[in-house]
């Protein structure tokens, strides 16, 4: 079979003009992305197509953005087995190994009558988890303790106690759902803009179309550090933000490359101003707090807007924005319970117990969706002068998923990693050396490049370069 695919898969066709449309792009665009490569990753869902046209979408807005200094659209290109890698991890490390992604006491357990999903990597939603079954950190005497609740009631008890359970639900009983309507209806992301003001004179390089563009990071675990990896990779200056004692083992060697990672603590007033002249001296700000968390800091729409007009804010909920459940805590693999994700993968695979996707693809497509929208920010500023704001969620992206029902081979398979898939150079990151997968998007000419390893938390001073 040729390596080159002439035209779209249907599924990365939709999924695509999804992303496209949704973060504001004209659809005459669309026909400048093409897609290389074989194989799918076995899922109950188009995976591979789904991971193909986020990564796609990305491509596109920086392909418009760098076009607004040429007047050149270039064209897109996107590896589907590559692509299909990057959803899963980008990092392969060299004489050390990265730490486990998950806590010895979260994952699934059987309650009563179903499934529920214990997320526990965080020590204080260990110990709500903990508190509500009454036992000591141990996998056999949780699984004991979950046996004797229904998964519902799990799930409300542990939420109630500012810990994370998702309760595995089916498609159907998701959409029937007051929070599974409430995402239906919601747009797959909330985009506004602001007023239209005085043009800034901005010179876009080709070779590093963001280079200059300022990217606060306040995000963590896992859509959007990989929406500023993304765009640290084309020039941008991203600075990550995290709370005082704040890791992630698992995931940090993985999506913090191209950053500089500095610690601020927020609820101490002097934290707090330093973020203020940060935030004022942005271009954009990529953050994943919960709704209420950034206004009870004083930092709510409103006052980011004062500290900065022209600012691209772009945000990131789990369970959406409107409905009961507008401002839970929730993570890529609570939803992929909750909105029958895994339910769905379970019955393809005639299985008894959840099957989830691959990865962690709804936080890592959702990741892609947040650049596309803060890319397309960025033009429109170019053109207008105005500041604007987009909103994603996990679960609307989720749902955008399960519009493409597949089987868990379909087709050809992804064949498997070898050397030659991993760039010759060596990263020196904070953990040791490794090597990374090479990227599966290629946009015209534009080099893409980080100009920084991975690199611990809080190994930055909080400021801009």
């Amino acid at each position: 079979m040729p390596d080159t695919q002439d035209s779209l898969s249907p599924a990365v066709t939709d999924y695509l003009r999804q992303f496209w449309l949704a973060a504001g792009g004209a659809p005459a665009h669309l026909s400048r992305v093409t897609v290389t490569g074989q194989g799918a990753l076995a899922c109950a869902f188009a995976f591979t197509d789904f991971a193909t046209a986020a990564i796609g979408a990305a491509g596109l807005a920086l392909a418009e953005f760098a076009a607004a200094g040429s007047g050149d659209l270039a064209p897109v290109q996107v590896d589907r087995r590559l692509a299909s890698i990057w959803f899963g991890t980008s990092l392969r490390p060299v004489g050390w190994a990265s730490p486990p992604l998950w806590d010895a006491v979260a994952g699934d357990y059987l309650a009563s009558d179903g499934w529920i999903r214990l997320h526990t990597n965080a020590p204080h939603h260990r110990d709500a988890a903990l508190a509500v079954l009454g036992v000591a950190a141990n996998r056999d005497a949780v699984a004991q303790a979950v046996a004797r609740w229904r998964a519902d009631d799990l799930e409300a008890a542990v939420v109630e106690r500012n810990g994370c359970a998702a309760a595995m639900r089916s498609l159907d009983a998701w959409a029937d759902h007051p929070q599974g309507r409430s995402v239906a209806a919601e747009p797959l992301l909330h985009r506004t803009a602001g007023a239209a003001a005085a043009r800034p004179a901005w010179r876009i390089p080709r070779q590093r179309p963001l280079q200059g563009i300022r990217v606060l990071d306040l995000t963590r675990i896992l859509a959007g550090p990989v929406a500023t990896r993304f765009l640290a990779g084309y020039g941008a200056e991203v600075l990550r933000i995290d709370p005082i004692g704040w890791e992630e083992p698992g995931t940090v060697p993985e999506v913090v490359l191209g950053k500089r990672c500095a610690r601020l603590d927020l609820k101490d007033p002097a934290g707090r101003a330093v973020l203020e002249q940060l935030l004022s001296q942005a271009d954009i700000m990529i953050h994943g707090y919960r709704p209420d968390a950034l206004a009870r800091l004083g930092l709510d729409a409103a006052r980011r807007r004062q500290l900065n007009p022209t600012l691209i804010d772009v945000s990131l909920d789990a369970y959406g924005w409107t409905g009961p459940w507008r401002a839970r805590r929730g993570f890529d693999s609570l939803v992929q319970m909750s909105s029958g994700i895994a339910d769905a993968g379970m019955r393809a695979a005639g299985g008894d117990r959840p099957v989830p996707l691959p990865s962690q693809g709804i936080d890592h497509a959702t990741g892609y969706l947040m650049a596309a929208a803060a890319l397309r920010g960025l033009t429109e500023r170019v053109a207008t002068g105005a500041s604007s704001s987009a909103r994603a969620s996990l679960a609307r992206t989720a749902r955008l998923l399960v519009a493409h029902a597949g089987q868990l081979q379909d087709g050809p398979g992804l064949a498997p990693e070898t050397p030659q898939d991993l760039t010759a150079a060596i990263e020196q990151t904070s953990w040791g050396p490794a090597r990374r997968v090479k990227v599966p998007l290629h946009v015209g000419g534009v080099p893409k490049a980080w100009d920084y390893p991975a690199s611990a938390l809080g190994s930055s001073e909080a400021k801009w370069r």
